[in-house]
C-alpha cells in the first residue's frame, strides 16, 4: 500500500480523507494533541485496523472523535449535565468524556465496555473530516502502541509508511501530549488522564474531582481500564528511563556519577550547561511548562534508538500542564523515580 500524504492546507484534503475513512480504511489525522490513527468508529471492521497496525491490546477503549458538542447524544445516553457544562467551555479541545454508550458504538470500539469516550478536537481540518465522513472518527494516537506518540506527519510516517491509506500533515501540534479524560460514570467524577485540560481547570467547573490510582502509579495487569494511556506502559523509547528528581545540582552531580558512554540525558533547557559532556536532549523551558508538553514526544522519539543505554529524565514539578508531562515522563519511565537527596 502506497500511503497517500495530504496537506492541511489542500481544498481537497478534508473530503478524500473522508472517502478513505467512509471505505473502511486508516488515516492519520492532526489535532491539537497528537496525531491520531482514524477510522469509523461504527464500523468494527475498520476498528480491528487501528488494533492490527498499531499492536495495540484489545482490551484498550478508543476515542470517538466528533464534529460538534451535540454529535455526542448519537453515541451516548445518561448524559449528565455536567458533560454539556464541560463540552460548552473545553469544547472543540483537548478533552475527553467517558459516557455511558448507545448500542450503535460497536464493542469494539469501547473494547467490551457499556462506556465509550468522546471527544470534539481543535482542529478545523479534523472536524470537516468527520463531518465529511458521516461518522464519528475513533482515533488513538498514531504511534506503535507504548512507543513514544505522534506529534508530527513525519512521525506517522515513520511508524506506518506503506501501511496505512494516508496522512493528512497538519504540522507539528500545539499540546502536544493526548486530551485529558475525565469519567463522569459514577458518583464523582473521576481524572483517569491528564492532559491539555488541567486538572484545576476541570475543578473550577466541576467542583469535585478523584484522581484515579493509573494516573500517579502504574495499576495491575489484570484491572480493567475505562479509557486509553491506564493500563499499559506507554509512551517509552527503547532504552529505559529513569527519571531524577530533587533540585538541579543534586540530580546533575547523580546524574554526573552514573553516567556511562551511550546513555542520554533529557532535561531542560535551562539545565544545558550542566550536564556538557553528557550529550544532553531538551524538551522544552521549566519556566514555561507548555513547551514542555509541545516538545516531549518528539525527544522521546529522538531518543528511541537501540544505541542508547539508559535515558536519566528530568521532569517538571507543580500542576496544569506540568501534571500532563509528569504523568507521560512516569509511564514512559514505567514510574522508576530516583530522588538523590534520598537515595541511599
Amino acid at each position: 500500500m502506497k500511503t497517500l500524504i495530504l496537506s492541511s492546507n489542500g481544498p481537497e484534503t478534508p473530503s478524500i480523507a473522508a472517502e478513505i475513512i467512509k471505505s473502511g480504511e486508516l488515516v492519520a489525522i492532526p489535532t491539537e494533541t497528537v496525531y491520531g490513527l482514524g477510522a469509523d468508529g461504527l464500523n468494527p471492521e475498520a476498528v480491528a485496523k487501528i488494533f492490527l497496525a498499531k499492536g495495540r491490546p484489545q482490551d484498550n477503549p478508543l476515542i470517538l472523535h466528533v464534529a460538534e458538542a451535540a454529535d455526542m447524544e448519537k453515541f451516548c445516553h445518561n448524559i449528565p449535565q455536567a458533560a454539556y457544562i464541560l463540552a460548552e467551555k473545553f469544547w472543540p479541545g483537548p478533552l475527553t468524556m467517558v459516557l455511558p454508550a448507545k448500542d450503535c458504538v460497536p464493542l469494539e470500539t469501547r473494547a467490551g465496555l457499556p462506556t465509550v469516550a468522546v471527544r470534539c478536537p481543535d482542529n478545523a481540518v479534523t472536524r470537516e473530516i468527520i463531518r465529511l465522513s458521516g461518522v464519528p472518527v475513533a482515533a488513538p494516537s498514531a504511534n506503535i502502541s507504548g512507543k513514544p506518540s505522534t506529534t508530527t506527519a513525519e512521525h506517522v510516517l515513520h511508524d506506518h509508511d506503506g501501511k496505512i491509506a494516508a496522512v493528512v500533515d497538519g504540522g507539528p501540534c500545539r499540546v502536544g501530549v493526548e486530551s485529558t479524560i475525565v469519567d463522569l460514570t459514577e458518583d464523582r467524577p473521576r481524572l483517569l488522564r491528564p492532559g491539555g485540560i488541567t486538572p484545576e481547570q476541570l475543578m473550577e467547573v466541576l467542583g469535585d474531582l478523584v484522581v484515579d490510582k493509573a494516573v500517579v502509579a502504574q495499576i495491575d495487569k489484570d484491572a480493567v481500564a475505562k479509557a486509553p494511556g491506564m493500563k499499559y506502559k506507554h509512551y517509552a523509547p527503547q532504552a529505559e528511563v529513569v527519571i531524577v528528581a530533587g533540585s538541579r545540582e543534586n540530580a546533575a552531580a547523580y546524574i554526573r556519577s552514573h553516567f556511562v558512554p551511550n546513555d542520554r540525558v533529557l532535561c531542560f533547557e535551562e539545565e544545558l550547561p550542566l550536564y556538557s559532556g553528557c550529550n544532553p536532549l531538551s524538551y522544552g523551558r521549566e519556566a514555561d511548562t507548555a513547551t514542555l508538553s509541545a516538545g516531549l514526544f518528539a525527544a522521546l522519539r529522538e531518543l528511541d534508538s537501540p544505541g542508547i543505554g539508559r535515558v536519566y529524565a528530568r521532569c517538571p514539578d507543580g500542576g496544569g500542564i506540568a501534571y500532563a508531562v509528569q504523568n507521560r515522563l512516569k509511564k514512559a519511565a514505567a514510574f522508576r523515580i530516583i530522588d538523590p537527596e534520598v537515595e541511599v
